[in-house]
């Protein structure tokens, strides 16, 4: 493993980076109802607006459909990192005290869960122990474990089985009547009974689409591929160079492989290798354009003049966990039926715009709250109660 011997400081394209990947995820949620595909009736709204529907939606989920997850994923490797590196240069051992901070992530999850069945914190929580079980492995087995994982080693299985068997037939969770209870609690259920079943039938219904759609796997790469981005150092100003060719190598290959994905369905009528065929290609070419992502705001934050505004960003990527939460709360206020029950009157280019409006709203909040706090509320108490019985700076 290679071994920095610079301090491990707060380095700020990270939070950049981590507010542009929460950006993302509000305005993806705003769209979707925050996971309730409700929507108003469309057929006399004019030929304009379902242009922009059509558009925002399409647009929003080519940038940011199962990216911006990725590069929060990314960002929670490379955080455990940082903790781990900082407790070990004290001679301390974090891996215990890592797996107590992910029981606290569960709680966090599932106060998040009872207001948006979408949430990912939850998955987080179970996945995270991939990483103090691996984080003295050397960086050869990293990188090795992390790309078999991202290439869906299951589904890859599932593909040669379905190949070798015509009959056989692919797998997956039965989730409709999860999903069909969570809806009728979304479209006409009370505060409570919504929050009853989001925390049940919502949860085991998400966790169920994680694990049918890779997300499981797909985690558990990003989170090791995070850890390595922290060990090598590469956020740092003196790795622009690897990000230059990580961009380069990323355009070359996400071409190709979305191109794939979408000519696949022309040519494979057998859906029981089909579905995880895709699931295989769609994991590729989503990692490769969360890396043009990455790549390019890193390009711009170092080599390009006036770049260093991206730190607008930074202090919503600092309170990452506060905005994720407190999105999931009023983005359910505003369109579920025990709030305002906005899914009735809000199509997809005005959701897009409330969803816009709650982002300026954080990221101001952000930028009052963090001229007197080192962290967010619930940063500060994630923090608090993670080092419990100890003693912090």
């Amino acid at each position: 493993m290679k071994n920095n011997n610079i301090s491990n400081n707060r380095i700020d394209v990270a939070d950049v980076l981590r507010g542009f990947a929460v950006m993302g995820i509000i305005l993806l949620h705003s769209i979707e109802h925050f996971n309730f595909y409700a929507f108003p009736d469309t057929t006399n709204q004019g030929e304009w607006l379902n242009f922009t529907d059509r558009a925002v939606w399409d647009g929003l989920f080519f940038l940011f459909g199962g990216k911006g997850y990725a590069i929060f994923s990314l960002l929670f490797g490379f955080s455990f990192f940082i903790m781990d590196d900082n407790q070990r240069r004290q001679g301390k051992d974090f891996r215990l005290r890592f797996c107590w901070r992910m029981a606290l992530l569960f709680l966090l999850g599932n106060l998040n869960a009872s207001f948006f069945t979408g949430e990912v914190l939850v998955l987080y929580s179970i996945v995270g122990f991939i990483l103090p079980l691996t984080c003295r492995l050397n960086d050869k087995w990293l990188l090795c474990l992390a790309s078999i994982m991202l290439v869906q080693p299951l589904a890859l299985y599932f593909v040669v089985r379905a190949c070798l068997d015509s009959s056989y037939t692919y797998p997956t969770i039965p989730s409709d009547a999860l999903w069909g209870a969570a809806y009728q609690m979304q479209s006409g259920g009370t505060f409570w009974e919504t929050v009853r079943v989001n925390l049940w039938e919502g949860q085991l219904a998400s966790l169920s689409w994680a694990w049918d759609n890779g997300r499981v796997f797909q985690t558990a790469a990003l989170f090791l591929f995070g850890l390595l981005i922290g060990r090598r150092g590469l956020f740092r100003k003196e790795h622009r160079p690897f990000w230059n060719k990580a961009l380069l190598c990323a355009l070359a290959a996400f071409f190709p492989l979305y191109g794939l994905s979408n000519m696949l369905p022309d040519f494979i009528s057998n859906k029981s290798i089909l579905t995880p065929l895709l699931l295989v290609v769609s994991s590729l070419h989503k990692f490769a354009f969360t890396l043009i992502l990455v790549s390019s705001i890193i390009y711009i934050y170092y080599e390009i003049k006036g770049g260093q505004r991206l730190m607008l960003l930074a202090p919503y990527g600092r309170m990452s966990l506060t905005n994720y939460i407190t999105q999931s709360i009023v983005g359910s206020m505003i369109f579920y039926n025990w709030g305002f029950g906005m899914f009735r009157y809000l199509g997809i280019t005005a959701s897009v715009c409330v969803g816009a409006l709650l982002f300026l709203l954080q990221l101001s909040f952000c930028h009052w709250w963090m001229r007197n706090h080192r962290h967010g509320p619930f940063e500060y108490l994630w923090k608090k109660a993670t080092w419990i019985g100890r003693k912090t700076n």
